[in-house]
């Protein structure tokens, strides 16, 4: 009899990796739920909801053979013998915890739905990530909320571990697959169940086990060590551009030690991204909860640094621009929080924009995969609200400062300043003389990726700043009146 799964919601980490499955495993039919019937139409089109490299080939390859898609989620959670919840659990904006605790309102709907809809004994399983002890409480919801005989549930975690931008890679190549369940018959039962369907592609060994808190627990930990890396290495280099260190130089020094190791050093206007701050911020207000004041304080010190350095990253430009970017045009390239994804969740141009706006700034964008009503939205928001279907927006102050351009040329022609905020390779090779000549003089370039020649830029005529980086003379002088 075929094995059949079900994913309730179709989003970053639903999507991708119910085609991955489908895509290794022939003998498995997989549906993915959504009741957004506007998204559950583009991933049954030609033009994916998301942005990510290889994905289409992977949908395109089996869907309407092994992969579907469906808004029918009573029907087809009820037929399935693995449910998969990879719903929202966005930052609570209001009440007990807010600012900090994850608002769980869509993984209890789906638990009493699944509770509602289940004649048959299923395994469910965590794929969002939850709060440590979210399967105790899904228990719960599930075990007093079953109307029919025949209905029993085991509940495991197996969180995710995609980096946008390569998730494709890493679903096909995993570092590891982490499953926790209870460590009962039954619960061993439904690990080495959903273990089969990872071993059809993933080496024995790289499947790891433990029981349901730690594998909760390890999806934390891992964003909360991966998102402390940045914030040290920006932290460095506030004291690079105070001492005359070059950041990149420092990170290579570091990198090379193998205790240490290169990844997740590259210096950068902040980290973004749906998980990061989320999940610190969430580990923080467990801490809390638990009477761990001192741990929840270290960890929260990483989200600190990392407004600091977005922060810290709007006060240089305005202080260059001779302390008023009022009236201004500022070209804004890149909106992405990384290259390769067009997802903007918690991206670092979020707050770097608005900081423009706040000071007067007129700002013209221009990213490669973010369409100019995300980027709209997305500044008409307050914090943590990107993921709330209840926000208001400011949209009238956003419609008349922000212009979203289809060209990196047309955004700078005629501004007084560029400031990179995502690391596409097309601005590596920018014809900068072309771009310098179009521009207000003088003419900045604030580089928050490093990823442009700051010796070239300098000699082409531009003040160039580096993040991380020696600072220009013009930025240093303590004569000048835009010295930061």
């Amino acid at each position: 009899m075929t094995l059949k799964i079900a994913c309730i919601g179709a989003g970053y980490v639903g999507g991708p990796t119910m085609a991955m499955i489908a895509h290794k495993c022939k003998d498995i039919e997989v549906t993915v739920l959504d009741i957004n019937e506007e998204r559950i139409a583009a991933w049954n089109s030609d033009k994916l909801p998301i942005y990510e490299p290889g994905l289409e080939e992977v949908v395109f390859a089996c869907r309407g053979k092994t992969l579907f898609f469906s808004t029918e989620c009573e029907k087809k959670v009820a037929e399935a013998d693995i449910v998969f919840i990879s719903v929202n659990t966005p930052t609570k904006t209001r009440g007990v915890g807010a600012g900090y605790a994850a608002d769980m309102t869509y993984w209890e709907g789906a638990a009493r739905m699944i509770a509602k809809v289940s004649h048959s004994p299923k395994i469910i399983v965590e794929k969002s990530t939850v709060p440590v002890k979210t399967a105790q409480a899904v228990e719960r919801v599930l075990s007093n909320n079953v109307l029919n005989d025949g209905a029993r549930f085991d509940i495991l975690s197996n969180p995710e571990f995609l980096a946008e931008g390569t998730a494709i890679k890493d679903l096909e190549n995993p570092d590891r697959v982490i499953i926790g369940g209870r460590q009962t018959p039954s619960g061993l039962k439904a690990i080495q169940t959903l273990k089969d369907v990872y071993a059809q592609w993933v080496p024995e060994e790289q499947i790891l086990t433990s029981n349901l808190w730690s594998s909760e627990l390890a999806k934390l930990a891992a964003n909360a060590f991966l998102a402390q890396r940045i914030s040290s290495i920006n932290s460095i280099s506030a004291l690079c551009e105070k001492t005359g260190a070059d950041v990149s130089e420092i990170a290579k020094c570091i990198g090379a030690d193998s205790r240490i190791g290169p990844k997740f050093l590259n210096a950068s206007v902040g980290f973004g991204g749906s998980c990061f701050q989320k999940d610190i911020l969430n580990m923080v207000y467990i801490c809390k909860g638990l009477g761990l004041e001192e741990i929840a304080r270290y960890w929260e010190s990483v989200v600190t640094i990392n407004n600091l350095q977005k922060r810290r990253f709007v006060d240089i430009v305005i202080s260059s621009l001779f302390n008023t970017v009022r009236g201004k045009k500022i070209a804004i390239l890149g909106f992405a929080f990384k290259k390769d994804t067009g997802d903007t969740r918690e991206t670092p141009a979020i707050d770097v924009c608005n900081g423009l706006l706040d000071e007067g700034a007129d700002l013209a964008v221009y990213d490669p995969q973010v369409t100019e009503e995300r980027m709209k939205t997305d500044l008409s928001l307050d914090k943590f609200e990107w993921d709330h279907p209840y926000t208001q927006r400011k949209a009238k102050e956003v419609e008349d400062h922000i212009e979203c351009c289809d060209s990196v040329y047309k955004a700078c022609e005629g501004a007084h300043a560029v400031c990179i905020l995502t690391e596409w390779d097309e601005f590596k090779t920018l014809d900068l003389k072309k771009i310098y000549d179009s521009m207000v003089k003088p003419a900045f370039i604030f580089d928050g990726r490093n990823v442009v020649d700051g010796k070239h830029a300098k000699e082409v005529g531009f003040v160039f700043y580096g993040l991380g980086k020696p600072l220009d003379p013009f930025l240093t002088d303590p004569s000048s009146p835009c010295s930061p």
